[in-house]
């Protein structure tokens, strides 16, 4: 009788334990979720309006090399030089600060960044500024060192989640884009809570949900070896993509350190190339070039070359914003292009090409197999699995985060730690 009892007050000890831990990351949650999709939504508000003010008059375009400047004397002013979407990362793995500052210094930088036509995404800059508020949410709540860490996860997924209207597909963006090959699923019902709250906050408020409308193929052998085909194609890219962006943030500093002429110079090359080109097809995010070759099939066979160099150009030189979006449209237009040749339908073969791309640039397989869903539908769940597979497979070590972990090898069924690299 003795040990019964003693067993059900051990139940009952755990219960309660377990109640209140799950208390205590719901209120991290709503935390972080509410303004996380708060400024979420302001932010993706303010760049969607700032697109559309460049748009209309286009002789902003001449004030990038200034705001180059501005965005210098922001980040010195903050001392947050060299701070990077890495730095999130070494927070999570490492327990490194993140100072407060880094919040409104990244939204004002990557709103001005994309005001002058700077070709740069949104997502890198979320990341940052929900990293921000997760490490402050668990300073609110007095969590411990590790409990912080996992605060920080919660606010990447948050603000990701209120930007691209994808809570699962940012829930497990944040849960695995630290330690790949291993997954802390602890940090599961926290950072999903808090992007279902950012998710609704941000609805509440005026952002539109990003959904494209994509026709799949049947399921069927011949398609799904040109869908191999497309994926080795795509795994090709991403190699690409990660060399020359990694090459720009190495090289362009070593040939003018001074940041202010590196910025001034940066915007001047941008605004002369646009000039060139007589359009601003490649300048900010160019959501609606993903949307034309996705839904319409319509991409030039160069769009997803200069997209990677320009986005090179312009985040070496100093300006703000992120490089899962330029990975979307690299990977939406090359495959829009590619996938007829293998005979994939062109829209298709885009959604096919920008999961793949963003799966190998970023080595986040479920993150990416999820995004499709939530952006696409599960039409062509069998299809994006066969290509987010190869392109995580074939992408090596090398990724948009030099600051990731793998903790098993990609090959062989083995653990071994291996630091990202970015081939240098």
């Amino acid at each position: 009788m003795e040990n019964i009892r003693e067993r059900i007050v051990s139940c009952a000890g755990r219960v309660w334990f377990c109640a209140k831990e799950l208390l205590k990351w719901l209120a991290l949650a709503m935390i972080t979720g509410v303004p996380c999709g708060i400024i979420g939504a302001a932010f993706d508000l303010a760049v969607e309006h700032v697109t559309e003010l460049r748009t209309e008059h286009t002789a902003i375009l001449f004030l990038l090399p200034v705001i180059g400047l501005v965005i210098v004397a922001f980040y010195k002013a903050a001392k947050l030089e060299g701070v990077s979407t890495d730095d999130m990362i070494d927070c999570v793995k490492d327990g490194k600060p993140i100072r407060f500052w880094l919040l409104p210094v990244m939204f004002i930088s990557t709103v001005l960044t994309h005001l002058g036509g700077g070709s740069a995404g949104r997502e890198g800059a979320a990341l940052q500024m929900g990293g921000t508020i997760g490490w402050w949410a668990g300073g609110v709540l007095h969590l411990n060192e590790h409990e912080r860490r996992m605060a920080v996860q919660c606010g990447m997924a948050a603000f990701f989640s209120a930007l691209f209207s994808t809570p699962l597909a940012a829930t497990f963006f944040a849960m695995t884009i630290v330690n790949v090959g291993v997954v802390f699923y602890a940090a599961y019902i926290p950072c999903f809570t808090a992007a279902i709250i950012a998710y609704g906050v941000a609805q509440l408020i005026g952002v539109t949900p990003t959904r494209f409308a994509v026709e799949a193929p049947a399921f069927e052998p011949a398609m799904v070896v040109r869908v191999v085909l497309l994926a080795l194609a795509c795994a090709v890219v991403v190699h690409l993509f990660c060399f020359v962006l990694h090459s720009a943030a190495h090289g362009l500093p070593k040939l003018l350190p001074n940041p202010w002429v590196r910025a001034f110079l940066g915007g001047c090359v941008v605004v002369v190339f646009t000039l060139l080109h007589g359009s601003m097809r490649y300048n900010g995010a160019g959501v609606n070039i993903i949307a034309a070759a996705v839904e319409q099939g319509q991409a030039l066979p160069w769009d997803w070359i200069v997209k990677i160099l320009l986005t090179a150009l312009t985040l070496s030189s100093g300006f703000k914003g992120g490089e899962v979006v330029p990975s979307f449209f690299v990977g939406a237009t090359f495959g829009c292009v590619a996938a007829p040749l293998l005979g994939i339908p062109a829209g298709f073969g885009a959604a096919l090409g920008l999961a793949g791309v963003f799966c190998g640039a970023s080595n986040c397989v479920v993150a990416s197999l999820v995004l499709a869903i939530e952006l696409f539908g599960a039409q062509g769940l069998w299809y994006f699995a066969i290509v987010c597979g190869i392109t995580y497979a074939l992408s090596g070590y090398a990724g948009l985060y030099h600051s990731q972990l793998f903790l098993t090898d990609k090959l062989e069924p083995e653990y071994r730690i291996i630091r990202g690299h970015n081939h240098h």
